[in-house]
């Protein structure tokens, strides 16, 4: 299938893997499913973050250091330790082990502020709809890091995980109208320019 062009772009793949990610954030955030799906929800973030190491090392290798960058840590640390954990989570409470998960706060809190603050280049280098799904995942983080720590009430779960939904549903479009877009050669599926514009 490959028509020996060069890298082509990894971006769609990674936009799927973060859509599924987000998708199963919500519904376990906002009742949709039980806590006993969560060693299922490990084995799908780990299957994301075989996609998003992809994606990263592509991004990185055709010199993207934002999206590069991103999907690295998102791998990393949104996949595979979320992914890890949820095991180790499943398989403490089988158990009757106590584990302070306050520490996953504090691990979120460095990976918002991360995202937060790299959205400053999403905002001038992506489309709009990119850079809004990013807005949205850096309330999310926030939100759950907060939640993780004790610092906001459990309270704020479904707001957070319908701020993942929409951003996995922009994902989606995303990737799609870059799949679509490149099969056909124009845009079929509009994507709007970066927020920012700079000369």
């Amino acid at each position: 299938m490959s028509g020996g062009k060069g890298w082509a772009n990894p971006a769609p793949a990674g936009l799927v893997a973060l859509a599924v990610a987000c998708f199963i954030f919500y519904a376990l955030m906002t009742g949709k499913i039980e806590g006993s799906a969560i060693p299922l929800m490990g084995c799908w973030l780990v299957g994301g973050f075989v996609v998003q190491v992809i994606v990263g090392v592509i991004e990185l290798l055709e010199g993207n250091s934002t999206a590069g960058n991103v999907f690295s840590f998102f791998c990393a640390f949104f996949m595979l330790a979320n992914g890890l954990e949820m095991f180790v989570k499943f398989w403490a409470s089988v158990n009757g082990i106590a584990i302070d998960a306050r520490v996953d706060g504090w691990a979120w809190l460095a990976l918002a502020t991360a995202l937060t603050v790299w959205t400053l280049a999403y905002l001038k280098e992506s489309n709009a709809l990119l850079s809004i799904a990013v807005i949205l995942i850096d309330v999310a983080a926030f939100m759950i890091a907060f939640m993780d720590m004790a610092v906001l009430s459990a309270a704020f779960r479904p707001i957070a995980g319908t701020l993942l939904f929409i951003a996995g549903w922009l994902g989606l479009y995303i990737a799609s109208a870059i799949i679509v877009n490149t099969a056909y050669g124009k845009s079929v599926l509009p994507l709007p320019g970066p927020i920012l514009k700079t000369k």
